[in-house]
């Protein structure tokens, strides 16, 4: 990213509401976030990466925003646009680009691929390429919270088009009569695949359908990381007191297409362009130059910093072995040692 005052610099002077550890915190893990999509992407045009790639450019204060809204030891859940959420977590970067080269130190051992990304260590519990199938899960994991009787929540992403599965309304539901910890986020980026909210749904409202179970529901500009922030630490709060679940529409835009096979040609260039000017990086940026809270040479670190992160994922995505052909026949349907399986 640029760090230059041209192009930080506006008639608008930013003000800055968070610490200084937050903003570069902020900044540091969308600028990874977005440069590890950015080499992803070529890697898939090299044929290095297979399958299917959605690349989350454009959406990541919708990640980091909630990120620093949560707590640790909260539960976290998502579709198949999967990769930025457990990078700003902190999972090892080399360890999803292993993944997505289908290697065996990936994230799930090189059997996910792109699209089931999964870090218990990070409490990430997967992205999921079954549409709005992982609402109910996030739903579930939230009720395990409240039977064990902790304090912990889940946060359950999905797309603009999942709001029309039927799972997703049943789980909403659920999770408002037995007042679950659970935040609901609708990343709504205008487009399921290819086609806009308006021509696929008479509600183009999304956070209203929340109202029909009366679920507290918010629209929210999930291009304003900080606006990301409020918005989830407030249905935490929220959750953790017992009063149940929250829904939050994050109003996104992706600036690549759908997947990788996107021509994009349902939209315009203008369109895009026009978005892009709204880039959350390129913000939260400008907050941190107009109020000195971090130099040029601080900046230029985390770039440097960024980079060589980048490079080393790929360099131990490249380096690393193929799946041993037997593992196709482990961590399929039981663990041998689980105590209850009947014979």
């Amino acid at each position: 990213m640029a760090t230059s005052k041209e192009k930080t610099s506006t008639k608008v002077k930013s003000k800055a509401k968070y610490s200084k550890e937050t903003y570069m915190y902020w900044y540091e893990s969308m600028l990874l976030m977005r440069k590890f999509e950015e080499k992803a992407g070529q890697l898939y045009g090299q044929q290095k990466i297979r399958g299917f790639c959605h690349l989350y450019i454009g959406q990541e204060a919708c990640a980091s925003g909630a990120i620093t809204a949560l707590e640790k030891d909260d539960k976290w859940i998502t579709a198949y646009r999967d990769h930025a959420h457990p990078l700003g977590l902190g999972t090892d970067p080399g360890a999803v680009m292993a993944e997505l080269y289908g290697k065996a130190t990936g994230t799930t051992k090189g059997k996910g691929g792109s699209m089931h990304i999964f870090d218990k260590n990070v409490n990430f519990i997967g992205g999921h390429g079954i549409v709005g199938a992982q609402v109910p899960m996030g739903a579930g994991i939230a009720f395990a919270e409240q039977y064990n009787g902790t304090k912990n929540l889940c946060i359950c992403h999905m797309g603009d088009g999942a709001v029309r599965q039927g799972a997703v309304h049943e789980a909403f539901n659920m999770a408002m009569l037995y007042k679950l910890p659970v935040i609901f986020v609708i990343e709504n980026n205008g487009y399921a695949m290819g086609t806009a909210v308006g021509r696929s749904s008479n509600v183009t409202e999304l956070y209203t359908i929340g109202e029909s179970y009366d679920m507290p529901s918010f629209p929210v500009d999930g291009m304003s990381v900080e606006a990301v922030h409020e918005a989830v630490a407030e249905a935490a709060e929220r959750a953790r007191k017992g009063d149940g679940p929250t829904l939050l529409e994050f109003r996104t835009y992706r600036f690549k297409g759908h997947s990788m096979s996107d021509p994009q040609k349902y939209r315009s260039r203008e369109e895009v362009d026009e978005y892009k000017k709204k880039d959350p990086i390129e913000m939260v940026l400008k907050t941190i130059m107009d109020n000195k809270i971090a130099t040029e040479e601080e900046i230029e670190a985390i770039n440097d910093k960024v980079k060589q992160q980048v490079n080393d994922a790929v360099q131990f995505a490249e380096e690393s072995p193929w799946p041993d052909p037997e593992e196709i026949f482990k961590d399929n349907y039981y663990q041998e040692d689980y105590p209850y399986i009947m014979e």
